[in-house]
């Protein structure tokens, strides 16, 4: 790991950092001056903004560990694909999945207007929390006394955003390994639900929430299956930033949101079923090892990523090198001990991103008994990406 660092995740760390803490203050000053007089055009200034430092992001999964990410969906839900709101709603696989689905918004030409719902402690992260934060990510804790009101809010202030942006909920409420599958069954069979094989149970007081408050103004839910074929091994960002390779087979299926029930609780019957069907598909994936090739898309591997990356890699090293020019930094002990501590912290923010990201260390979901035959809903937590 001491080589990988100083290797691999120091001067990464360095660009992304150095990079997102300049466009985290163009964020700032456009929050301040522009959002006051036009939320709109500071929406769209920040939405710019926000895709040049996810693109970093999207730079390591295409360019630097080269993972692939096949995507199964029918031609028509393609071609809807960045044009349109949509909730999002998915299976929470592997470690990486935020930024799998960052890889699709940016084919899809909607990065910069990705949203998603988040724990509160992940607008701390440096840079990539605080973006967020600018960006409109919706921050919530794990009590629904407290986030009801943030989370209706949340959503409310997206009714009039004036580009098309997708919103993620991981409904399962925690990332999955096996130790929380286990759990899962253990609840299910004791409840007498259906006893899942792949996936956790959803949460659903979220996800109903967010149907009732963005029927009229987002159009479709994006029902998201991701899925690690046998020849893969999963992704982690360890694994990224040592430049492995993985592939992710995701399946995704365009519901309309009129075509929903209409009541709460028929909603949130409807996410339970559509996450048993998720259950059988990826059975059926764990067989064939595709979700069907009929299904399969040409996502491409744009070079808009790349061209980033090198940019500011070409910008911050002329920077860099203009100020220890005029600072005389490395020329005393005094400012290579700086420098060394600079470098530690960046190495330090890059270890908090990586642990962060794994699923070994995602605190699962707290699950009250509930009333699960009838229908009721049996969680108590809202659904939040971990």
């Amino acid at each position: 790991m001491v080589k990988l660092a100083a290797a691999v995740i120091v001067p990464l760390g360095v660009l992304f950092f150095l990079s997102g803490l300049v466009i985290n203050l163009f964020q700032a000053i456009f929050f301040v001056l522009i959002r006051p007089l036009s939320k709109s055009t500071y929406r769209r200034i920040n939405r710019v903004l926000a895709e040049l430092l996810w693109l970093e992001l999207v730079w390591i999964v295409d360019w630097w560990a080269g993972v692939k990410i096949q995507l199964y969906t029918d031609s028509e839900t393609f071609k809807l694909m960045g044009k349109e709101h949509a909730l999002v709603i998915s299976n929470h696989k592997s470690d990486i999945d935020w930024l799998v689905g960052w890889v699709l918004a940016q084919r899809s030409g909607c990065l910069g207007s990705t949203l998603a719902v988040m724990k509160k402690s992940s607008k701390l992260l440096p840079v990539i929390g605080w973006s967020m934060w600018f960006s409109e990510y919706l921050f919530l804790e794990r009590t629904w006394a407290k986030d009801e009101s943030t989370l209706k809010s949340g959503l409310e202030r997206l009714r009039d955003y004036p580009l098309p942006f997708w919103l993620a909920l991981f409904v399962e409420g925690t990332r999955f390994t096996q130790a929380k599958l286990l759990a899962a069954q253990e609840y299910a069979a004791s409840s007498g639900l259906p006893v899942p094989r792949n996936v956790l149970i959803p949460r659903t007081k979220g996800f109903v929430t967010a149907v009732s408050h963005m029927r009229s103004f987002v159009p479709a839910i994006y029902d998201v299956t991701v899925a690690i074929p046998k020849s893969s091994q999963a992704p982690t960002m360890t694994r990224l930033f040592k430049g492995q390779s993985s592939v992710v087979h995701v399946h995704l299926k365009r519901h309309l949101m009129k075509d929903l029930p209409e009541t709460d609780d028929d909603v949130g019957q409807w996410c339970k079923d559509i996450f048993v069907a998720k259950d059988e598909l990826l059975d059926k994936h764990k067989e064939q090892d595709t979700f069907g090739e009929q299904l399969l898309r040409d996502i491409g591997r744009p070079k808009k990523s790349l061209l980033v990356v090198v940019s500011w890699s070409c910008l911050l090293a002329f920077g860099v090198l203009k100020f220890l020019q005029w600072s005389s930094l490395l020329s005393s002990w005094k400012g290579l001990t700086l420098s060394a501590v600079a470098l530690l912290v960046v190495t330090l923010m890059m270890q908090i991103l990586i642990r962060f990201s794994q699923s070994e260390r995602s605190t699962p979901g707290k699950v009250a008994p509930g009333k699960p035959k009838n229908g009721g809903d049996s969680s108590v937590s809202v659904q939040k990406q971990q």
